[in-house]
């Protein structure tokens, strides 16, 4: 018996040792591996300078967050943007004598008229042949009929009074005969200063293409050489980019331009203009009006009223008419339906260095009644001179 008892704790020890074994393995197992080893971490070499790609990298200082001085937030940063440039004024030259300084330019192209007259009037022999030659000569130059007729008809008498005919003789005869072609004793003066009130308004008409809103601006430099205030009004809504093209005109001699929105009522924009010269005491104000075509009825009865709506408030003292002097006789047709729409006053032809038909000043003057009042003799902006028949005589003929 005490051999089975013996037996039996010596079973239970057993497996309480294995059981141990067993659970201590199993512990083992289940724990965690040990964190590895932090490895060596070496700073980056420092960047290298120009012409450094071969050193051994050196230590720089460097500068951490704490050093750097950061903006606190108390006040936006302000950045001061430079000045915008006023637009710089220019003076321009004096209007006295201009059509005599743009003399050669303006005879580079017109003596031709001058001088094949004078060659003809020096013939031997002045035949009928010749007088045809000579009114040839006349209406190829768009002098037109009736002054051509006239004009021979005197030419005939006085050679034939003065018998023999030296050079000095037929140019003396001939410039005396042109000058009073041309009419030396109108009135050429651009009236802008009526001596009741300010400002003198002045309306600028015609058709498109003829250099209509060039005029103006031109005219704006002539009248400030002379000493005047001037207020642009541009009337020509419909053209894109008319209104400003002219208040550049004007900011180049300090002449302000009323506009209105591109299409808008062109009379409408002529009214204010007026209204701002009257206010600011400007001595003119200068309106350019659409290019319209004089074929279109009702775009003419709407130049009409913008010439009603303007004198509202005062007279319009001048109505000039830009004709282009290289369509000739078509510039006759156009005056003609401008008179009867706005009654003209005045003619200003542009494109004059660029044509030998320079007898248009002559034909239309005796179509209208009106005299030529300014010139324009090529593409600067002070080529716009007054017109002086004895200075443009000279020019025809030549030296």
């Amino acid at each position: 018996m005490d051999i089975v008892i013996l037996a039996v704790v010596i079973a239970v020890v057993v497996l309480g040792a294995l059981g141990g074994l067993i659970v201590g393995s199993r512990r083992k197992k289940q724990l965690p591996p040990p964190p590895p080893a932090a490895p060596d971490i070496t700073a980056p070499p420092a960047e290298p300078h120009v012409g450094d790609e071969a050193e051994t990298p050196r230590e720089e200082p460097r500068r951490t967050i704490e050093e750097v001085d950061l903006p606190d937030g108390s006040a936006p940063v302000v950045v001061e943007e430079p000045p915008a440039e006023a637009p710089q004024i220019e003076i321009p030259e004096p209007t006295a004598g201009r059509l005599v300084r743009l003399r050669t330019r303006l005879s580079r192209s017109q003596n031709a008229l001058g001088k094949g007259l004078l060659t003809l009037l020096s013939r031997e022999h002045l035949d009928e042949d010749t007088w045809e030659e000579i009114e040839d000569t006349l209406l190829t130059a768009d002098v037109g009929v009736q002054p051509t007729q006239e004009l021979v008809e005197r030419l005939r008498e006085r050679v034939k009074v003065l018998g023999t005919r030296t050079p000095e003789e037929l140019r003396t005869l001939l410039r005396e005969e042109l000058v009073t072609l041309v009419g030396p004793d109108m009135d050429r003066a651009v009236k802008t200063e009526p001596e009741d009130r300010k400002p003198g308004i002045v309306m600028v008409v015609g058709v498109n293409g003829t250099g209509k809103t060039t005029t103006t601006g031109k005219l704006a430099r002539v009248l400030v050489a002379d000493g005047q205030s001037v207020v642009l009004g541009a009337a020509d809504t419909f053209r894109a980019a008319a209104a400003d093209q002219l208040q550049t005109w004007g900011e180049r001699v300090g002449a302000h331009t009323v506009r209105g929105p591109e299409g808008g009522d062109p009379a409408s924009v002529a009214f204010d203009a007026v209204k701002e010269g009257k206010e600011t005491g400007a001595n003119v104000v200068l309106i350019d009006t659409a290019g319209r075509l004089h074929t279109k009825t009702g775009l003419m009865d709407e130049l009409g009223k913008v010439k009603r709506v303007v004198e509202k408030q005062a007279p319009v003292d001048e109505v000039l008419l830009v004709l282009d002097a290289t369509t000739g006789q078509n510039g006759l047709v156009q005056a003609r339906v401008f008179s009867e729409v706005v009654d003209i006053t005045g003619i200003v032809l542009t494109k004059l260095d660029g044509t030998a038909k320079g007898g248009i000043v002559v034909a239309v003057q005796r179509e209208l009644g009106v005299p030529v009042k300014l010139v324009g003799l090529g593409e600067g902006a002070d080529d716009l001179a007054p017109f002086e028949p004895e200075a443009f005589v000279d020019a025809l003929i030549g030296e």
